[in-house]
């Protein structure tokens, strides 16, 4: 059963789809109770919606028991092909330092990820999923927020000490009450979804994009296999396109066997949708955080917007969990608005390059597509220019206030499509296989996430590392790399050199890199991390107590914080 030692009323997460689940699972970890609130009666298991999960976030739900799951029922592929009519033009594979646990990208439709995530939220105690609550304002002052619902008994209303926003892209009345813009622009091509069921050999293990087809001349098709031999297709299709009379004239069926041929198949759900870029101007309001598609919306060519949904849920559970159990100040929250926000204009900003080549605004972006498609068919600087979308990535936090950089790890730039960076400050910490503490085997991401960790490599002193653990903010356990890494594989994705200290956070991205440091400078750079002020010295201007308590998904809780030097090598 889980454990808490939170100081306050439950959380409130507004919103049951995948990035309010993932933030109530995740904020249950540490301690925090969660009242999840949706409008809806119950859940619709309707379409595939959001198909694509990235590797970074399987490795997010796996942390609250669903990661391996998912990936176990889902179609794992690892090729990504780009075609220009009847010609491939390109294909690459992912490549990842370390060896990770889960493949590239599994696909899986968003209704049977929720359920899953619905079998865990059953299983907990610390999270209270109530349906038909529609939220009809939300008050904030200093000590909390009163959240004011519409229920099928009538109207309720309750305090709570923070409130997530998960709400959809249909949020619209929520950002009104807070006061927050969503511009951005909504595209008029339609596209046409549909999810069928056939045999298609060979198909299985890779994504398919096809520029002007003769089967769809002058626009595109995105092909992507799931699970049950279903496939989800998605055509552009002009702004007056209807579906229905597509339907009735028998055109679909037509449509669909240019694509299958004579194979039988089955439609398993279609639709009709538009694509949109937006985001809010502010995703923290006070106590309130603004998270998901609720925040931003992106085309979906390069599966950004669930894998970023789930990428905010898990930096506001962390923040809201140290800021609430008083291990950060408040100001660890601005730090959620400032690296998510970032996040989003990145995304924004990928997905219109992507959408501008997809869909060229004028004459002059339509020439210029056509040259360089022309031109990828021998040129392979032209195939570099192609955009069918860049696939989702984690954001890399380099320029965040978290951030501790490193003048002998400068960050070297966006590397080549299906690349990951070089491990360094603001970067994910590659994932690897490891020998716990105990002896057990593990993952570094599974260890990193409990809590701020600190890897010690050879010629760092030992006390040096302690007793700057020793005042850390909330739980914090110091490691030394040559115990963990048995083989080398974590050394070798790090590039770890003798004499350094990596600390990192517990969403497992880099926050410091130290070379040589002493007690004062990683004390400094943990201040930073966890956003209270750094003072001359690095002298500490907070302290913790007690041994702060992590629930895990097996319902055994573990002290997170270990004792002072249990495990760092002597």
């Amino acid at each position: 059963m889980s454990s808490t030692s939170w100081p306050g009323g439950p959380v409130a997460v507004l919103g049951a789809g995948p990035v309010g689940q993932t933030t109530a699972l995740l904020l249950a970890r540490w301690g925090v109770p969660t009242v999840v609130l949706d409008q809806r009666p119950e859940r619709d298991p309707v379409g595939s919606k959001a198909i694509c999960q990235q590797r970074d976030v399987l490795d997010v739900w796996e942390s609250v028991g669903a990661g391996a799951r998912i990936a176990a029922e889902g179609v794992t592929w690892t090729t990504a092909r780009t075609f220009h009519r009847d010609a491939e033009l390109f294909s690459y594979e992912f490549e990842e330092p370390g060896r990770a646990a889960f493949p590239p990208f599994v696909n899986i439709s968003q209704t049977r990820s929720e359920e899953i995530l619905d079998e865990l939220i059953a299983t907990e105690p610390l999270v209270d999923l109530r349906w038909n609550h529609r939220v009809t304002d939300v008050e904030q002052d200093d000590e909390g927020v009163t959240v004011r619902c519409e229920t099928v008994a009538g109207p309720v209303e309750f305090r709570t000490p923070y409130l997530v926003a998960c709400g959809g892209a249909r949020s619209d009345e929520l950002r009104r009450l807070l006061g927050v813009s969503f511009e951005g622009h909504t595209f008029d091509d339609r596209f046409l979804i549909c999810d069928i069921r056939a045999d298609l050999p060979g198909w299985a293990s890779e994504r398919r994009f096809y520029f002007d087809p003769e089967w769809n001349p002058g626009r595109q098709v995105l092909i992507h296999p799931c699970p049950d031999s279903t496939f989800r297709i998605d055509w552009q299709v002009p702004a007056d396109y209807d579906l229905d009379d597509e339907v009735a004239s028998g055109a679909l069926d037509t449509r669909i066997r240019q694509i299958v041929g004579g194979t039988d198949y089955e439609i398993v759900w279609k639709s009709v949708y538009r694509f949109h870029s937006r985001c809010v101007d502010r995703m923290r309001c006070g106590r309130i955080l603004i998270a998901g598609d609720a925040a931003h919306l992106v085309s979906p060519f390069g599966a950004r917007g669930l894998n970023s949904g789930v990428a905010d849920a898990e930096n506001a559970a962390w923040k809201i969990a140290y800021v609430g159990h008083g291990w950060a100040p408040e100001a660890l929250l601005d730090s959620y608005h400032t690296e998510r926000h970032a996040a989003a204009a990145e995304n924004i900003a990928v997905t219109t390059a992507t959408m501008d080549f997809l869909v060229p605004q004028d004459e002059q972006q339509a020439r210029h597509r056509a040259e360089i498609l022309s031109a990828a068919a021998t040129d392979p600087q032209s195939r570099a220019r192609v955009d069918s979308g860049r696939l989702a990535e984690p954001f890399w936090y380099l320029d965040s206030a978290l951030t501790t950089p490193s003048a002998e790890r400068p960050f070297t730039g966006r590397p080549p499509r299906g690349q990951s960076p070089a491990a360094g400050p603001g970067v994910l910490l590659p994932d690897a296989p490891v020998t716990t503490p105990g002896g057990r085997p593990g993952r570094i991401r599974s260890l990193a996430r409990d809590g701020f960790l600190l890897l010690a490599t050879d010629g760092v002193p030992p006390a040096a590392v302690r007793d700057a653990a020793g005042v850390a903010p909330g739980p914090v356990r110091v490691l030394a790399l040559s115990d963990l890494d048995t083989d080398g594989t974590l050394t070798a994705a790090l590039a770890a050199r003798p004499g350094e200290v990596w600390i990192v956070r517990p969403d497992a991205h880099i926050a410091a890199v130290l070379t040589g440091p002493t007690t004062e400078e990683i004390t400094a750079a943990l201040h930073r991390a966890a956003a209270h002020p750094v003072t001359e010295g690095g002298e500490p201007r907070w302290r913790t107590t007690g041994e702060p308590v992590i629930s895990h998904p097996s319902g055994t809780p573990s002290t997170a914080r270990p004792r002072a030097g249990s495990t760092t090598r002597s």
